[in-house]
């Protein structure tokens, strides 16, 4: 697979391609702890009882730690790995982990750093291609994929999140159909932790063990754990988490999520020009003077606002005026 990384304003963002096929997708949102990160941190909270406790890093982010060393003690400095990142979920926030180490101090590594550090081909680009990125953009931001002969719902809940298949095709002609569609949603949101499937509900033995082999062959290549299907069509996967996916992030930061897509928009604008943005206010409030000043240095322009109470949060535009 080769994977291509824009780095854009507020977000690193990463397209995985096999055979000219979008197959996966990453998303880092920069300012944020990261795996990878080392750093010293103090220990703020050691839980009675047990090897875990909360640090706080330099940045003010606190941290879940484990195997903390039994001589650590509240107040200590201590060097952390971050092991995952932050997730915030419905309902409820998922503070980022972390362990003990000794190995030196580094900053968490880039997106294509990341990539490349887990042996992958990844290289720099000016800028992913826009009808890829925004065909995966929609899919994230609505959580709903289409297939020939149905649609898929994916999910973020506090437990896991779920996969409903829907489609007027028989049971099992439905429940096969799903399976490539299920593992490119996987790919492409970056789902991981624990993934539920909710295929159509298969009696016949025969019927539900065809699916399983057929999701054997569409996740061949990636690591997890799953259940066979139980006899009410649900499947349920478990792999490795380190950061929050693409769901997640949109789902529970929607207008950040709109607020990098504009900039990413506005810096594609090729007319000359003033540019002018224009969004709802909520997608205005999510932009940070810092992101105006990286846009402002980037596109060597001015920058206008134009703000629509009626706009949706993901139709923000922009375009170049007269300066």
């Amino acid at each position: 697979m080769e994977w291509l990384v824009e780095e854009g304003i507020g977000e690193h963002r990463a397209l995985g391609y096999r055979a000219g096929e979008v197959v996966a997708a990453r998303v880092d949102w920069t300012g944020t702890l990261a795996a990878g990160l080392i750093e010293e941190a103090r220990l703020t909270l050691r839980l009675t009882g047990t090897r875990r406790g909360i640090a706080r890093f330099a940045n003010g982010e606190e941290v879940l730690v484990d195997n903390l060393p039994r001589d650590a003690s509240e107040g200590a400095l201590l060097r952390l790995a971050i092991t995952r990142a932050a997730l915030a979920e419905k309902g409820r926030f998922k503070q980022a982990r972390a362990r003990p180490t000794t190995a030196e101090p580094r900053p968490a590594p880039t997106l294509v750093e990341a990539l490349r550090e887990q042996g992958h081909d990844a290289r720099l680009v000016r800028r992913l291609p826009s009808a890829d990125w925004n065909e995966v953009w929609q899919a994230a931001w609505h959580g709903e994929m289409a297939f020939a002969g149905g649609a898929l719902i994916v999910s973020p809940t506090p437990a896991m999140t779920l996969i409903d298949i829907d489609g007027p095709l028989s049971p099992r002609d439905l429940a096969l159909a799903s399976v490539d569609p299920v593992a490119r949603a996987i790919g492409w949101l970056d789902l991981a932790g624990s993934i539920g499937i909710d295929f159509p509900t298969l009696s016949a033995r025969g019927d539900r063990q065809a699916v399983d082999h057929a999701l054997d062959a569409a996740l061949d290549d990636w690591p997890h754990e799953r259940t066979a299907m139980n006899g009410f069509g649900f499947v349920q996967i478990v792999a490795r988490m380190e950061r929050p996916s693409l769901l997640a992030r949109f789902a529970q930061a929607r207008a950040g999520a709109a607020a990098r897509l504009l900039l990413r928009h506005a810096e594609g604008v090729d007319a000359p020009g003033a540019l002018l943005l224009t969004c709802a206010p909520a997608v205005q409030a999510a932009v940070s003077e810092d992101w105006l000043a990286q846009l402002a240095r980037r596109t060597g322009r001015p920058i206008r606002w134009q703000i629509d109470p009626a706009l949706a949060l993901e139709s923000g535009f922009a375009q170049a005026v007269p300066s």
